[in-house]
């Protein structure tokens, strides 16, 4: 029997136990996909991506106004200032400028919020929990904060998702693929 590209269970990635659900605000959450960042050589994080429906079109996931959750489990120590440095260049690399001018204010607030990490250690798992008004930021189980916007939370989606993504392959992983 033949199937095609299946969404994973529970599965390891990098050393990392990746759940095939999570709860998120009284509703359960699916892993859609999950895959490995690395820079150059370097393992970074581990990605997963968890939706309430899966699917395989970055475009739907991107634009759905349902909860979705990337978890971010680091590989390695990572300081505030490159963890906003990659972000930054994300957005900017999947949202066109006049956007991203609009977007100054939001792109500022997820700076600071970044900021107040210090350094994310090794182990640490960062959350990033996407609804229909915004994007909420967790460190460790711990809130840090929020940025409200759907466009920004559209635009921040784009850099794991977006036509120009952080890593190709992770977005290949992380639309279940």
């Amino acid at each position: 029997m033949a199937l095609g590209p299946a969404f994973a269970a529970d599965m390891e990635i990098g050393g990392q136990r990746v759940p095939e659900h999570l709860s998120e605000g009284g509703r359960t959450l699916v892993l859609n996909g999950a895959g490995l960042r690395t820079r150059f050589v370097v393992k970074v994080y581990v990605a997963a991506l968890y939706v309430t429906t899966k699917s395989h079109d970055a475009s739907v996931l991107i634009n759905s106004t349902e909860p979705r959750r990337i978890r971010l489990q680091l590989l390695r120590d990572v300081d505030s200032e490159s963890l906003d440095d990659a972000l930054q260049e994300g957005l900017r690399d999947n949202t066109p400028p006049p956007e991203l001018a609009r977007l100054k204010a939001s792109t500022e607030r997820l700076k600071s919020l970044v900021a107040d990490l210090g350094i994310a250690r090794e182990g640490d798992v960062v959350d990033l929990d996407f609804d229909a008004r915004g994007v909420a930021v967790t460190h460790n189980g711990k809130p840090r904060g929020r940025v409200d916007g759907p466009d920004f939370a559209r635009a921040l989606l784009r850099v794991w998702l977006g036509d120009k993504p952080a890593q190709t392959s992770l977005k290949t992983a992380l639309l279940g693929n």
